[in-house]
This record gives C-alpha cells, structure tokens and sequence, in this order.
C-alpha cells in the first residue's frame, strides 16, 4: 500500500477517534485498546521492513516508544469518566487537548534530536508513535475505569 495513502487512512482513523471521544462515548474494551493495538502492529511491521537498522535504531526507537506511552498516560489522567445509564463513558477536555499539544512537541523534539544523533528515518514510523500514546492512554483510562466501580460499555453490536 502506498506510504501517502496509509498514513492518509490512519489520519481519518485517528480524527474519528478524537471526535467520538470529544462528543463523549461509552467506554468499552474493545474501542478502548483496539485502535492502539493495530496501529502499534503496523508501526512494528513498518519498523520489520526497514532495512539498514542499527543497534542504535532500535535503542533510540524503543526510548521514543516509552517516551510516548508515558505521554499517552499522562493524556489518559485528563480524559472525564462518567456514569451514563448506568455505564462508564469517556470524554476528552480541554486538559487532555492541552497535554495532547505538549506531548506533540516533546515527541517531535526528540525525533529530531534521534534523527541528529544518527537514527534512520525508517526506524520511527508515525502510527508506532501514535498508537503506542493511545497504548498509555488507553492503560490509564481503563485501570481509572475498574477503580471507579462503573461497569464498562457492553460491545455495540454491528450490522
């Protein structure tokens, strides 16, 4: 699949999840975990095809990849739980959009102090950046969601 039509289709993925989250939504497992597990798989699989990775590569992807969860579960303490007919919903707030803009930055300066310090380009895909902050943020809202005694969402059912 073309690189530009990948990230394209992930961006789309990515604002829908915002937007759904910005209106405010049920809290459910799946919704919570899947986006983040799937854009980590393609981030890995972009990250497996490179070639000419280094030891250093690897060491500098890795430290951005915790770097980013951290981010992500800092973001993850900002997002509203609430009760709603009795089930946990989530919703984004203006904290979370603030934390979201500082963890971009910081994210963006250490991809440019890795590529300066010699990391290949091809080692740090943007969906592994992505998903594993929604992986963070997902840890945080989930554990915050069992400790509040509201059940989660049940599954929505498709069609």
């Amino acid at each position: 699949m073309n690189g530009w039509l990948l990230a394209a289709l992930i961006l789309v993925a990515v604002i829908a999840v915002i937007i759904k989250r910005l209106r405010g939504e049920p809290l459910n497992a799946r919704d919570l975990f899947a986006p983040p597990v799937i854009l980590i798989a393609i981030g890995v699989f972009a990250v497996a095809k490179a070639e000419d990775l280094t030891g250093s590569d690897i060491a500098w992807a890795t430290a951005g990849a915790l770097l980013g969860c951290a981010l992500g579960a800092l973001r993850g303490t900002t997002i509203q739980l609430f009760d709603r007919d009795g089930v946990l919903w989530q919703r984004y707030t203006g904290r979370t959009f603030a934390v979201a803009v500082i963890s971009l930055l910081g994210m963006a300066g250490f991809g440019l102090l890795a590529v300066k310090m010699g990391m290949h380009e091809d080692a740090r895909p943007v969906q592994l950046g992505i998903g594993v902050s929604f992986l963070g943020e997902a840890l945080v809202v989930g554990r915050r969601g069992l400790a509040s005694g509201t059940p989660f969402a049940p599954e929505r059912r498709r069609i």
